[in-house]
């Protein structure tokens, strides 16, 4: 590997002296290395872009008969619904309040749904009743479909506020 004299020369070795135009040289190729590596990266994640999946705007919800009085959470974590059905009618509420966007729950021992985000309490049918909610839930639009299950429509929202909740569509009689 090394060689050494005799005499009091200095130690001679045979490794390659790496010198400031050989650091540049590299350092150089790494930054276009790593240059290269983001633009292809790019270009690859280009063709799969972010996709973030909904639930869809239609879907059904069963039968009417299949709903007694009252109000129905089988889709509230599915669908962010709730199927309410009357005497004379059946109509959906969307589970989301007016206030912030919070998740309200169900009290059925109080008969109201009650935001757990800041104290709003609504009627069965959505009508705010207390808290900071500055107007009532939001029904959807329902229908029966060909089948006779109870089609929803999402795209299309009634607002109590408007008086909208006496349209066709609001609701469903029965």
């Amino acid at each position: 590997m090394g060689c050494q004299t005799t005499s009091d020369e200095k130690t001679i070795t045979d490794a390659k002296v790496v010198n400031r135009r050989r650091v540049l040289y590299l350092l150089g190729w790494g930054f276009i290395g790593v240059f290269l590596t983001s633009v292809v990266g790019s270009a690859i994640r280009f063709f799969f872009p972010r996709i973030i999946y909904e639930p869809p705007t239609k879907y059904k919800v069963g039968y009417p008969l299949e709903y007694t009085l009252g109000v129905s959470e089988r889709f509230k974590k599915k669908f962010r619904v709730w199927i309410v059905r009357e005497t004379d009618r059946i109509y959906v509420v969307q589970a989301k309040c007016t206030h912030l966007g919070c998740t309200p729950n169900w009290l059925a021992s109080e008969g109201k749904f009650k935001c757990p985000c800041h104290g709003s309490g609504f009627t069965p049918d959505g009508v705010n009743i207390e808290g900071p909610a500055p107007r009532p839930l939001e029904r959807f639009k329902v229908a029966l479909s060909e089948d006779g299950q109870i089609m929803v429509d999402e795209s299309v929202r009634f607002r109590g506020e408007r008086d909208e909740w006496q349209k066709s569509g609001a609701f469903l009689p029965i």
